[in-house]
């Protein structure tokens, strides 16, 4: 297993009761807007790629017949299985997003939000969720994403090393589009918004050290002013408040490759 895995097992592993109880990944308005677009079939097997808390396996539950939730950290999968006890639906299986232990055309929807970030190699990530999804399967992802200009996606990419190590990259939606088209999955819909952050909600959620706390901090109060306008950091003498980050959501058919 690669180092980077390992440190998203390490992470995941310690802040798994967080990821269940954090207010960004539990209530997003998204969760019922993936259902939305998914138009999901009580019929359909469902499989949620990093489930981590487990919020879009429980979303999705009343919706489909079966919804494999699967993540890479065992403990995660643990403590979500627990919390999800009541939703017989819902299985839950160990496994690496890049090397998916399931047949192939096995699901008709293929789920994966706010964690393609910590993957290390999100080419073999989109062939594996093509290769699993049945033809005319739907595939939802949500992530954050970096902006286009090199600088900022430097920036922000750095800032989310800096907080959390299992961070890997967020990539601009250029490359996840041309890595879907790559394999077979057709962009149906799409949305790009604003995400905005509590800083002491996100930088405790993975950062324990107050030395590593004051350096991210430092970090944004050090940027220029175009990093800081863009993302949109707020600030008082003493400390930092909020910053905002991009995020999209992308919905996808999977094409006959025939």
């Amino acid at each position: 297993m690669s180092n980077a895995k390992q440190r998203v097992q390490e992470t995941f592993s310690k802040n798994a009761e967080k990821y269940v109880t954090s207010q960004t990944h539990a209530k997003g308005k998204d969760l019922a807007l993936m259902v939305e677009w998914a138009s999901p079939k009580n019929n359909w097997e469902a499989l949620d790629i990093a489930t981590g808390g487990g919020h879009v396996a429980k979303t999705f539950s009343p919706h489909v017949n079966k919804v494999v939730a699967s993540d890479l950290t065992k403990e995660m999968l643990e403590n979500t299985a627990s919390h999800l006890a009541e939703y017989k639906n819902i299985s839950y299986e160990v496994a690496d997003a890049e090397q998916l232990p399931f047949s192939d055309h096995s699901f008709d929807l293929v789920t994966c939000r706010i964690a393609p970030h910590h993957f290390p190699n999100p080419k073999s990530f989109i062939r594996e969720v093509s290769r699993v999804l049945k033809e005319n399967g739907k595939f939802i992802m949500i992530d954050n994403v970096a902006p286009e200009e090199a600088e900022l996606a430097d920036f922000m990419n750095t800032l989310e090393h800096m907080r959390d190590t299992s961070h890997v990259r967020c990539l601009p939606v250029s490359e996840w589009q041309k890595l879907c088209k790559k394999h077979h999955l057709h962009v149906l819909k799409s949305r790009t918004r604003k995400k905005t952050f509590d800083f002491h909600d996100w930088v405790n959620r993975t950062v324990e050290d107050e030395s590593t706390k004051e350096s991210v901090s430092s970090y944004l109060r050090n940027a220029d002013t175009h990093m800081k306008d863009y993302f949109q950091i707020k600030e008082t003498q003493e400390d930092i408040e909020a910053f905002s980050i991009d995020e999209w959501m992308v919905l996808c058919e999977k094409l006959p490759t025939t």
